[in-house]
């Protein structure tokens, strides 16, 4: 059998790629949700959860939430990077223009790095003469929102919680979690897990309805993003795995 010649690489010879880990947050997120969403459905169906079914849930719902958020930030760094870099291929005049555009005229890394996340968004809308989100507006304030409790998460600090004496529940009362038991309480479903009259938050907050709105809000307001800006998302091809139950 005749064999093709093999030729030798060529020492000079640089192979590049570059990577996007957005999917694979998106992916993650999505994925950490639905084995949430199947603890939750078991749960509801026998009435009974181990241990371990309890620890698997937490840590499906933490992860999603942290996903979700990592999703956002690689997102706006990605889009940045391939405008500085000179690094995208996009036909259209148009879309060449405005991400020459960011990259001329957002040029300071540093103080890339130092921008708060939501505002990363707002600025490249701003360096191409788009209108920004509203500070009213839900997809927008919801980001703002699911930043704050995974900072909360992350940077966490043990405080001294209050508990309702009687029957009643409250909204969430230690100084650093009572703003989220007012802004998320009856926003999505709570966790099936936490007794009625624990805080809203952390206790009742961390279940598949929050994992599920990170995912869903997320989602949505970089879609959003993207529509503005005229520019395909990179998540476009993956839009099938991203089910949340």
């Amino acid at each position: 059998m005749e064999q093709m010649p093999v030729g030798q690489p060529d020492d000079d010879l640089e192979i590049r790629f570059r990577d996007c880990f957005s999917v694979k947050y998106l992916q993650s997120a999505a994925l950490f949700c639905r084995l949430a969403y199947r603890i939750e459905a078991d749960y509801s169906a026998t009435g009974t959860i181990s241990p371990d079914g309890k620890l698997r849930h937490e840590a499906f719902v933490l992860n999603a939430i942290f996903s979700s958020v990592a999703f956002l930030e690689a997102t706006i760094n990605e889009l940045w990077s391939d405008a500085a870099d000179n690094a995208y291929c996009y036909a259209d005049e148009k879309n060449e223009a405005l991400l020459r555009a960011i990259g001329e005229k957002w040029n300071n890394e540093n103080y890339f790095d130092r921008t708060p996340l939501p505002l990363k968004y707002q600025k490249v809308l701003e360096i191409g003469g788009l209108p920004l989100f509203p500070e009213n507006d839900p997809d927008f304030l919801g980001i703002k929102e699911i930043i704050a409790i995974r900072n909360y998460l992350m940077h966490y600090r043990r405080e001294w919680i209050p508990l309702p004496t009687g029957h009643e529940s409250v909204a969430g009362a230690g100084q650093q979690t009572e703003p989220f038991g007012h802004q998320l309480a009856g926003r999505f479903a709570p966790s099936p897990f936490a007794a009625a009259n624990l805080p809203f938050f952390p206790d009742r907050c961390l279940g598949h309805g929050c994992a599920e709105w990170a995912v869903t809000t997320s989602l949505a307001f970089t879609d959003r993003f993207f529509d503005v800006l005229g520019l395909p998302s990179s998540y476009e091809g993956i839009r099938g795995e991203l089910g949340t139950r």
